[in-house]
């Protein structure tokens, strides 16, 4: 049952076709003021498959990053490790088209429902959470790569990853 008191969330928006217009209106001015940042001006933004529903990573935004995200319509976040801008699939070509945002009933982590091109992964999967933690403790792989990361990357993935290390 949905919470009354939730009602901060508005229904997602049609990004291929209102997403210039937000990007430079003042209702982007009204979002990033009614998103609860961090300290550190950062909030966490979970992105989910379109079609699938399927979640396919966490990451951090800081407000350009967000901006970016909505002038381009492509995912873009922010490194906590490096300290910098980064577009999703700026190297692999692994990039995640916007299909909507959405925000929680907190205003402190943002939802992106995207179309994924490749793998959302570093690592060569399809979403970040190929591990399933089984109940002795153990961690198991329970998905396949879509590709092979040092025919992306090459030799140092590392370099690629969004922390800045190989995991």
């Amino acid at each position: 049952m949905r919470d009354p008191e939730c009602r901060i969330s508005e229904p997602a928006l049609n990004f291929p076709s209102r997403l210039a217009a937000l990007a430079m209106s003042s209702h982007e001015t009204d979002l990033l003021s009614t998103l609860k940042w961090t300290s550190d001006g950062l909030i966490p933004a979970i992105v989910q498959d379109a079609e699938s529903h399927e979640v396919l990573m966490m990451a951090w935004m800081n407000v350009e990053a967000l901006r970016q995200t909505l002038a381009t319509g492509q995912t873009h976040f922010y490194s906590r490790s490096r300290r910098a801008a980064w577009h999703k699939g700026g190297t692999s070509g692994h990039v995640q088209h916007v299909e909507s945002v959405q925000i929680d009933c907190d205003a402190d982590v943002v939802l992106i429902k995207a179309r994924q091109v490749g793998g959302a992964c570093h690592e060569g999967y399809h979403s970040c959470f190929f591990r399933r933690l089984n109940p002795d403790g153990t961690l198991e792989i329970i998905d396949s790569p879509v590709f092979e990361k040092t025919s992306v990357y090459g030799t140092q993935p590392e370099a690629h990853s969004p922390t800045g290390r190989s995991e």
